[in-house]
């Protein structure tokens, strides 16, 4: 979880805010409560007079008190009034002294109470209206000021809470939109980092899931964490305290039913944590299946395999499914069990509670604060239990985001860059070995020749033999395990790989379009390129015919992945796109296996003249794309079968030989 303390940092000033209104919001549902009790017992029964003796007293009332009390206290009580009104406010013993003679005058021959007895008080203070009307005074007035007056702070407080919890909400929501933002910004530029190795590593599935569901799983802690984590306790606590101090006798039953609350939450927590643990993993499952079925559907129809499809679909997501229903169930389980236990406790606070003021032990405004304490309490144990329910998988998301981004990417710059070489870039492969990751074999063993500029090197044989593999430790999507990969005398893993990559133009395999324009697929990866060297490129790729045969002509539309265009046409856009670059150093991975024979011979014949100067590295399957190339480099098992041009290698290499006689005619060998 230290990863969300680390992206909420930038944030610790609205956090702090959100809970500082938090904690006046939780201070101010506690405080309605005590508000409405004080409208119960003042306001309605008490006919809003808070004092505990009256401030205004008739000659008749002074002297029908004073024959109740002791000469001593008669004297002290009629020496705080001058004129029928109290002058000493500050004695705290005229409460007590009045209370004892007015539970005698409206007792005659009654014993004695003790001062504390909740009769003893009601029956003193329900005297003092009877001597104010005695003195003339509007008791009736007294009352709706008092009830109108309690009742304003309580609809101003209530509004002010409303209020909080608005802003709340918008702090809360600011914070937590904002740390998945910063965390998804931060997970894909980590994974722009990354190399083929750390992306095999993780699967693409997976980390789809880590950006999106993963973050959003942390963002929706965040947003409740906010809200509940400082919210809840404070109204927990402060309810327990309000309420105890409302009716000591009735505590006990709150203890009862927060611990078969606890003992429900500890039995639900244990049943469901584990299974939110792999919810994760079948999260990422359903994504494969689902990537693999969208991107793969043309295959899939052709070979009528949607009925297996749909079965490994349909088995993923009721993995999911499954999981999801049992964690979902249980907790469904609590809610009808909350409900129970809060009614339970709502009537056995009426029950004991009403015998406790047929006692007089309890008043009703109490009574019916000590309730709402009550509500207060259980439900900030359940915002709690929530939390806690939301934590560990917000905690397997926090960690599976954190495993994403403490992954340290194998190809990085050095330490001591150096800038890369000046003039034509001569290539040399010097001794280059290289093995996967956890493979026991290597891919590649001992290849070495040399690239010139002004050349074009070619790579041909069998599926597998490591051609591609090769330009990829060129471009540094993976790094030699043993020997060297020079540009002009200097070790590529010495050049910063956005200027090594800044000088080559790359057609992979499988042409990759994006979604928007010819122009800006063209332009793509280019600040700043001019409109003549982007037709330029669209004349040398040969896309030109069907660029101007679209109405917009290279403001045309790109679909996502180029969907509205043939493998040839993405080809041709591909190979286009390098040529805008201009670079010093040209890969055509396999880029023209889907052109036909006339359009391929076309634009190599435009290439030739295009790429004069640079470095020109050419992966093919067919002889008759490369069979012009200064150099051919045949590769067999990893390993250099042979290099020369066609001619020397029909006489030299068996490999190259058997591929050539495969595809071409005597004629064509011979030419």
């Amino acid at each position: 979880m230290k990863i969300i303390f680390r992206y909420i940092r930038p944030y610790l000033a609205i956090t702090a805010l959100a809970i500082a209104l938090l904690a006046g919001q939780a201070f101010g549902e506690l405080s309605l409560p005590d508000m409405m009790s004080d409208i119960v017992n003042i306001g309605l029964q008490g006919g809003g007079i808070e004092e505990d003796y009256p401030k205004q007293l008739t000659s008749r009332s002074m002297d029908l008190l004073a024959a109740c009390m002791a000469p001593e206290e008669a004297e002290l009580f009629l020496s705080a009034y001058e004129d029928g009104r109290c002058v000493d406010n500050g004695n705290p013993g005229l409460a007590e002294i009045y209370g004892r003679a007015a539970y005698r005058l409206a007792n005659p021959g009654a014993g004695n109470l003790e001062p504390d007895s909740m009769l003893y008080q009601q029956m003193s203070k329900a005297m003092i209206p009877m001597f104010y009307q005695e003195a003339g005074l509007d008791t009736q007035k007294l009352q709706k000021d008092y009830i109108y007056k309690t009742g304003g702070l309580m609809l101003l407080l209530a509004m002010a809470n409303g209020l909080a919890a608005v802003f709340v909400s918008l702090l809360s929501s600011r914070v937590s939109a904002g740390l998945s933002r910063d965390m998804r910004r931060a997970v894909f530029s980590k994974v722009q980092s990354f190399s083929k190795a750390e992306i095999d590593k993780f699967s693409t599935a997976s980390l789809i899931t880590r950006s999106t569901n993963d973050v959003q799983q942390v963002q929706q802690f965040v947003l409740m964490g906010i809200r509940m984590m400082v919210f809840a306790p404070v109204m927990g606590f402060g309810g327990l305290v309000m309420a105890i101090r409302k009716s000591p006798g009735l505590s006990w039953i709150i203890a009862l039913i927060i611990g078969i609350l606890l003992v429900m939450l500890a039995v639900a927590l244990k049943t469901v944590l584990p299974r939110f643990k792999i919810l994760q993993t079948f999260i990422d499952k359903l994504n494969l299946v689902s990537r693999e079925n969208l991107t793969g559907l043309m295959v899939i129809r052709a070979f009528g395999n949607e009925r297996h499809e749909e079965g490994r679909f349909d088995a993923a997501a009721k993995d999911l499914a499954r999981t999801e229903r049992y964690v979902y169930r249980a907790m469904s389980i609590m809610m009808p069990m909350l409900f129970l236990l809060m009614n339970a406790m709502s009537m056995m606070i009426i029950w004991f509670g009403g015998r406790a003021i047929e006692r007089s032990a309890l008043q009703i405004g109490d009574m019916m604060a000590f309730v709402q304490y009550a509500m207060h309490i259980i439900f900030s144990f359940v915002f709690l239990a929530m939390m806690f329910v939301m934590l560990p998988r917000a905690s397997v998301s926090a960690n599976r985001i954190k495993e994403l981004l403490d992954t340290e990417a194998t190809i990085l710059d050095a330490e001591k860059p150096v800038s890369y070489p000046n003039g034509p870039s001569t290539v040399t492969f010097d001794k280059v070995y290289f093995r996967y990751g956890g493979a026991e074999d290597d891919v590649l063993s001992g290849i070495s020749f040399t690239a010139r500029p002004g050349e074009t090197t070619a790579f041909i044989g069998a599926t597998g033999a490591g051609k591609t593999t090769l330009m990829h430790l060129l471009e540094r999507f993976y790094d030699v395990t043993a020997g060297t990969i020079a540009v002009n005398g200097v070790d590529i893993r010495q050049i910063p790989q956005a200027r090594l990559r800044s000088e080559i133009g790359f057609v992979p395999q499988s042409a990759v379009l994006f979604s928007g324009d010819i122009r800006s697929n063209i332009a793509y990866g280019a600040e700043s390129i001019a409109e003549e060297l982007v037709r330029k490129a669209v004349e040398v790729a040969q896309a030109a015919d069907f660029v101007a045969e679209a109405a917009e002509g290279l403001e045309a539309q790109v679909a996502q992945g180029g969907s509205n265009f043939s493998g040839g046409q993405k080809q041709r856009l591909s190979i286009a796109r390098a040529l805008a670059r201009q670079p010093r150093i040209y890969i055509f991975d396999d880029s023209f296996s889907a052109l036909d024979f006339q359009t391929d011979a076309a634009l190599r014949r435009a290439l030739k003249e295009t790429t004069a100067g640079a470095t020109v590295f050419i992966v093919a399957q067919r002889v008759s794309t490369i069979m012009n190339a200064e150099q051919i480099v045949v590769l067999e098992e990893g390993r250099v079968a042979g290099i020369g041009t066609h001619k020397e290698l029909l006489q030299a290499c068996e490999v190259y030989r058997e591929i050539a006689e495969s595809q071409l005619s005597k004629e064509e060998l011979n030419a």
